[in-house]
């Protein structure tokens, strides 16, 4: 290596790499393995690191958030800093050239992360999308598992294993991996649901204006954000918490949970409930034609059926009509929502 090359690696590192620079360097540490200057630096380095006391205690606690947020790691590439990349990009080569050495790379990410002189255990958010008319699973790095319903999105901060806060906008199941020292929160913007392990059920679309709760199995406490007041539940029962007031009842979670299998479930919901479920699951916009539609209900159990299937289905067994309209190109090039229509027959 040159002594231009330690220059540029140098203004890498300070920020003030300009473009031609910047690929020079990640170039050179990601196609490295037949640099022997490199290679013994880098041994050099891990050598020293090694034979140095003062790491040897240390908390690898937050390796797996790291790992984790590295699997996420294009959803903020763009946000990050040239130190950060800098960093990422040396472990990356270590690890290819001297495989052996891997523990003392843990070693020396914690040692540097506990002196403040990294951004390991700096919080960044992470998002995880459900698109509309789609439905994804999610694994969070404390074990917890669990899926997204069309049209939602969960967020959380890593470091994320002590402190497992998310925030949900949609609807999602929850499988909590127990961790009595940790408790496990869901944010809804108007309400916490706190959970130490248990599967649970939670919908809390925006423009729905309520939160509704299923448990499954385990306990659970909800409580109002704007009010102290606790609320436990225990298996098989729904929580709705719509205008300040909470509502429970005992149900079947079966229903509420089905859709994580591609199920689309009626219990005797009413006509509004239909529509709006409708709506998530095909990525259409339902409009009822006669207020008279919300007195009815329906029972019906859909699995992998297209919504013209579901649509005749509804029409068969209730004084019902409807109709599709089928997407229309706007003004600025998109496209708005297929509306399907439903009518009372009179």
């Amino acid at each position: 290596m040159k002594h231009e090359d330690f220059d540029r690696i140098e203004r890498y590192i300070n920020g003030e790499a300009d473009d031609s620079e910047i690929k020079y360097v990640e170039t050179l540490f990601l196609n490295g393995e037949d640099n022997f200057t490199l290679r013994g630096l880098l041994k050099k380095d891990f050598n020293a690191m090694l034979t140095d006391t003062s790491a040897s205690e240390v908390n690898l606690s937050h390796l797996l958030d790291k790992v984790h947020h590295k699997i996420r790691k294009n959803e903020i590439l763009k946000r990050q800093k040239p130190l950060q990349k800098f960093m990422r990009i040396y472990m990356r080569a270590a690890a290819i050239l001297l495989l052996p050495l891997l523990v003392a790379g843990g070693l020396f990410y914690s040692y540097l992360g506990n002196h403040g002189k990294t951004t390991i255990d700096r919080q960044v958010s992470s998002t995880i999308y459900a698109p509309l008319g789609a439905r994804v699973s999610f694994n969070l790095p404390d074990g917890t598992t669990g899926m997204l319903n069309s049209g939602s999105h969960l967020s959380y901060s890593i470091p994320f294993t002590n402190n497992r806060k998310v925030i949900l906008e949609g609807e999602g199941w929850f499988e909590v991996s127990h961790d009595e020292d940790h408790p496990f929160e869901v944010n809804t913007g108007n309400s916490t649901v706190k959970v130490l392990g248990t599967s649970f059920n939670i919908s809390a679309y925006p423009a729905e204006n309520y939160v509704e709760v299923v448990l499954q199995q385990g306990k659970v406490e909800f409580q109002d954000n704007k009010d102290d007041e606790k609320v436990t539940m225990l298996p098989s029962e729904r929580l709705v918490f719509h205008d300040g007031k909470v509502c429970k009842s005992v149900t079947d979670p079966a229903k509420y949970n089905s859709w994580t299998e591609g199920k689309l479930v009626f219990r005797g919901d009413p006509m509004a409930e239909v529509s709006r479920r409708i709506e998530r699951w095909y990525n259409v916009k339902v409009e009822l034609a006669d207020k008279e539609l919300e007195k009815y209900s329906f029972r019906a159990t859909f699995l992998d059926d297209t919504l013209e299937d579901v649509l005749r289905c509804l029409s068969m067994t209730s004084p019902i009509t409807y109709s599709i309209t089928p997407r229309e190109l706007m003004q600025d090039g998109t496209y708005e929502k297929e509306k399907v229509t439903i009518y009372l027959n009179k």
